[in-house]
């Protein structure tokens, strides 16, 4: 009992932490600050990410390290990642021994925060804001609902979510969502995008379990006392964020 209230305790800290420092890069509201905020996010989740693919490899965060920089210049960003895979395609048919596993960080993590980069640069911090009601409103629904209704397995990939409570959780984001919703979209898209998202964010998080389970490893990482590491807090938005931006292009 005194191991779970001291962990309860600690994930409490540290989410006042987060919640805080958030708060106030929000206020700030400066695109060098959002990207030297990412980028840091980006260097230890890559070193996370290194481990749940079991690599050993230097290269990545060069090229890692010079996609970030360009992407502070190049207005949309994600558009960057394409451009490096050409560069590792091109350097692997000439040299024939690139290892061919640089692509797995290069897809998950960094794709999603190139997206999560140009979020912000074209629809503001209050895309983000959105983002986070629709993720947190998704993990926080998912786990009363399971806890109260969940019965049916969702999947073996994570063997304590139940459907109910995934089906909760992405009505509860949805709903949220719609009020957090960006201007100058209705109540209706509002609600639709925000569902997406959520579905979206559902499995963000459970391809990080999946990943997680292939590795061994139960967290991520130990960066966030009682949260784990990174890409554990940060696996919903990773996913999210993608399916955010290319519908809200659609859209806006």
């Amino acid at each position: 009992m005194e191991n779970i209230i001291k962990d309860s305790s600690t994930r409490i800290k540290t989410g006042l932490v987060l919640l805080l420092a958030m708060l106030i890069i929000g206020y700030i509201d400066s695109y060098f600050v959002m990207w030297l905020f990412f980028g840091g996010l980006l260097t230890v989740s890559l070193q996370e990410s290194m481990k749940l693919f079991k690599m050993k490899s230097t290269e990545i965060y060069y090229y890692t390290g010079a996609l970030w920089c360009a992407a502070y210049f190049y207005p949309n960003a994600q558009d960057l990642i394409f451009v490096l895979l050409v560069v590792y395609g091109s350097i692997l048919a000439y040299k024939r021994n690139l290892d061919k596993n640089l692509l797995l960080p290069l897809l998950y993590p960094t794709a999603s925060f190139l997206f999560l980069l140009s979020l912000y640069a074209q629809f503001g911090m209050d895309s983000l804001l959105w983002l986070l009601v629709i993720v947190a409103g998704a993990d926080i629904g998912a786990y009363f609902v399971g806890k109260s209704f969940g019965k049916t397995k969702f999947s073996e990939t994570s063997p304590n979510k139940t459907l109910e409570g995934v089906a909760g959780g992405i009505v509860v984001a949805a709903i949220l969502g719609t009020i957090f919703a960006i201007e100058p979209l209705s109540l209706l898209t509002g609600f639709i995008v925000s569902l997406f998202v959520a579905a979206a964010s559902v499995f963000g998080d459970l391809f990080e379990s999946y990943l997680k389970r292939e590795a061994g490893l139960k967290d991520s990482g130990d960066m966030l006392p009682g949260h784990g590491g990174i890409l554990d807090r940060t696996d919903g938005y990773l996913f999210g964020g993608i399916v955010m931006l290319v519908i809200l292009r659609a859209l806006v």
